[in-house]
């Protein structure tokens, strides 16, 4: 009875809370020679009795070793899950930082309730989007076509220049036109004078 009441845990997917804590044992692990309790409650600002719970939680579901009084360590799952959770949570920290440019205390936060949400799939995206920004110039009208032809095919530095000078050529023709415009508005409010 007990083993298939084990099983049934393991199999429900892990909430948003219980990866938070997979995360932040995560980190306590990588910063720290020992996580114990009271390190968790701090790190995620919640009292001693709640970690101990959820601890409870996650011994039974084999993501962590923890016993009443001692430390805490993550089985092999456990720092799978929390080294992808914090992956998530850097890629995204990344993107809102680097790409839309929020404060980083605002992306932070941001980041830690996104990172339960997004799929691999859309993580990877945005890793590969991040990276095209950096690798290409962010040119032309049509730059984020372009973004799905560097998924497809290998990144080509001459591409990026092709693409480069041609934006260049249509950037020159559009700010003569814009001049032109500009010339032609003012020379008819002089009329009008």
């Amino acid at each position: 009875m007990v083993n298939a009441k084990t099983n049934i845990l393991a199999e429900k997917p892990l909430t948003s809370v219980m990866e938070d804590y997979q995360e932040a044992i995560f980190n306590l692990d990588k910063e720290k020679k020992v996580v114990r309790v009271k390190d968790i409650a701090k790190r995620l600002n919640v009292k001693m009795p709640t970690v101990t719970s959820m601890l409870k939680t996650l011994s039974k579901r084999k993501l962590v070793h923890y016993e009443k009084y001692e430390y805490v360590e993550l089985t092999d799952k456990g720092s799978e899950v929390g080294g992808e959770v914090h992956r998530k949570h850097v890629i995204l920290r990344r993107f809102l930082t680097d790409v839309l440019n929020i404060n980083l205390n605002t992306a932070d936060k941001e980041a830690c309730k996104m990172e339960h949400a997004l799929s691999i799939g859309t993580l990877d995206s945005m890793t590969d989007f991040m990276a095209f920004i950096q690798a290409c110039p962010r040119v032309g009208e049509d730059w984020l076509e372009r973004f799905e032809e560097y998924r497809r095919e290998p990144w080509s530095p001459d591409k990026c220049v092709r693409q480069s000078e041609q934006f260049s050529c249509e950037f020159m023709k559009r700010t003569v036109s814009l001049k032109q415009e500009h010339l032609s508005q003012a020379e008819s409010l002089q009329n009008c004078s």
